[in-house]
This record gives structure tokens, C-alpha cells and sequence, in this order.
């Protein structure tokens, strides 16, 4: 039997670990995933490569998207990555010129695995055959890439020149009133060879994927990300489980603007969680580093993003 003292002391007791769980709860952040040749690229690789040899295969794969025709976005370039350990990883990227295209730094250097070199696959849904292919190992990280957090998480790939057709063009930069936007608010275009779902592998008869994705603020964000998230961070909305997934990583974010296709966005970052849990997806944003880098080396506008970049 518990006296009135012993009854209020425990009724106490529960009533602050229901606090303390509470205040946990609005604390805890939303890991990011992380190391991402090993976790994604190296298996994602392996099950394109398979899929390709067995059937006509066509590529990409966006979560709650639809197939994208080749052609459809001539700037998407698809990786092949060499490790160097041996091993092989797969990303995207954005043609910026014939000579220049665009990914996520964490496609080179994933704070666990570094890429000795990327084949570029230009005009070609297939990324292990067709397609104009290029070797190179010329790849500048930002500088203030942290692999640990995801920040900065932008690369430029130089490579030798390759023309422009129907299904090879470059993407355009964010100039103007653009480099000032935040774009909330905003219905922008990702296209990707990554998965369709977090269950999918790949399958036969998939084409590049794209879906139309709103982005969000960076306050809203960093509801689910929280410190993750900084000024260089650009997210889109993940309601209807839609969204970027594995293998999408260095993949464009693009709007429509002026009759043109304008980058905003490198695919960075998603919930450690999977893919279709309605969290964000995170992008690192292109106007920023582009800003940023014309006002550290007081560059003209109109130059190449990253090759500018301290």
C-alpha cells in the first residue's frame, strides 16, 4: 500500500520523463545518409549493370516520377565512377559546356570512398553502353565541402570537348534576379538515375526518370534537418513521398525560366530513413555557389560556377 507522499512522488517521476521524452523528441534532427558509394552507388551500379545486360534497358530511376524520353533533359550526363579501391559507383551530373559539367562532391569523395575517375555518359538512357562516353579525372571539389554534413556538396568535372546534338545541350545558370531567389515556393524539374522506390532495384524497360518537385524554405527544411541545413542548402518538398533517391546523387535541379532550363539545384541529400518517407530532399543550390564565387574572385557574370569557387 502507497501512501499519499509516495503516490505523489511518483506521479512526479512520470510526469518528467514524459517531459524529458517530449524535449528529446523536439530536439532530435533527422540524419542525413551518409557514405554514399557504399551505402548506394557501388550496389546501385551493380544492379544497373546487371538489368542492362539482361534486358533493353533504359535507366533512371526518380521516386513518384515518370519516364523521361532521351533527349528530354540533353544536359543530365550520367557517372560511371571508378574507385580506387576497384570498385564501381554510379551518380548524375549537369553539362554546363562542352567542356564542363556539374555534380555533387560527394560522388568524388564520400568521406569513406574516393573515386580515381568518372566516364561521362552523354545522349544515352543505358549508363554502361551507348551514348557518347568520356574518361576523366580532372574534378575540383568545393573547398568547403564537409562530407560529414553535406555542405558545399558540389564538384566540377573538366573534360575533353564534346559536341552538342538533340539530346547533348548544356543547362543554363542562374543570371539576373535569379541568382537572388530562393526559389520557395517554386515547381522545379529533378532527373536522375537513381531508384523508383526504396524497395525497387532496377527493372527492366525504365527509362531516365523526372519529376516535378516544389521547393520549400530553408526554415521548413530545417524542421527535419536542422543544422544541416545552411544558407547553400536548397530543399523541395517530399509530401507524396516524391522525391529524389539513390542514385540520383550530382543529378540537376532545374526550373523554366525565360523559355529556358535553368539549373537551381545539385542533388545532395535525403533522410537516412529511406526515400518515400515525406521528408525533404536536399539540393546543394546553385545560385548561392554561384554568387558566392563571382564575389570572392569578382568574376563577370556569365562564368562557370564551380571552376570559380574558393
Amino acid at each position: 500500500m502507497h501512501s499519499r507522499n509516495s503516490n505523489n512522488t511518483s506521479s512526479a517521476m512520470k510526469y518528467l520523463l514524459i517531459v524529458c521524452a517530449l524535449a528529446a523528441l523536439a530536439l532530435a534532427e533527422e540524419l542525413i545518409a551518409l557514405h554514399y558509394h557504399e551505402s548506394v552507388g557501388i550496389p546501385e551500379a551493380a544492379r544497373i549493370k546487371q538489368a542492362e545486360l539482361a534486358t533493353d534497358f533504359d535507366g533512371s530511376r526518380i521516386v513518384g516520377g515518370a519516364p523521361a524520353a532521351v533527349g528530354t533533359y540533353p544536359f543530365l550526363v550520367g557517372l560511371v565512377i571508378t574507385l580506387t579501391t576497384g570498385g564501381t559507383s554510379v551518380c548524375g551530373s549537369s553539362m554546363l559546356s562542352n567542356t564542363r559539367a556539374l555534380t555533387a562532391a560527394h560522388c568524388w569523395w564520400d568521406g569513406r570512398n574516393q573515386a580515381r575517375s568518372f566516364t561521362l555518359v552523354f545522349g544515352s538512357a543505358r549508363l554502361f553502353s551507348g551514348g557518347t562516353r568520356v574518361a576523366t579525372s580532372s574534378v575540383q571539389m568545393h573547398a568547403a565541402y564537409s562530407p560529414s554534413t553535406l555542405n558545399n556538396d558540389v564538384a566540377m568535372i573538366s573534360f575533353r570537348s564534346v559536341p552538342y546534338s538533340n539530346a547533348v545541350r548544356a543547362v543554363a545558370l542562374p543570371s539576373g534576379a535569379l541568382l537572388s531567389s530562393n526559389f520557395a515556393g517554386a515547381w522545379a524539374q529533378a532527373a536522375g538515375y537513381g531508384k523508383t522506390s526504396d524497395a525497387a532495384g532496377i527493372s527492366q524497360n525504365q527509362f531516365q526518370s523526372h519529376v516535378s518537385l516544389q521547393v520549400v524554405t530553408n526554415a521548413a527544411c530545417a524542421q527535419f534537418f536542422g543544422g544541416i541545413v545552411v544558407p547553400s542548402t536548397l530543399c523541395t518538398s517530399g509530401a507524396g513521398g516524391a522525391g529524389t533517391c539513390g542514385g540520383d546523387s550530382g543529378g540537376p535541379l532545374a526550373v523554366s525560366s525565360g523559355g529556358a532550363r535553368v539549373l537551381i539545384g545539385v542533388t545532395s541529400f535525403g533522410s537516412s530513413r529511406g526515400c518515400q518517407v515525406g521528408f525533404p530532399s536536399g539540393f546543394a543550390r546553385v545560385a548561392d555557389e554561384r554568387a558566392s564565387g563571382r564575389r570572392a574572385r569578382r568574376l563577370p557574370a556569365g562564368t562557370a560556377v564551380l571552376a570559380l569557387l574558393v
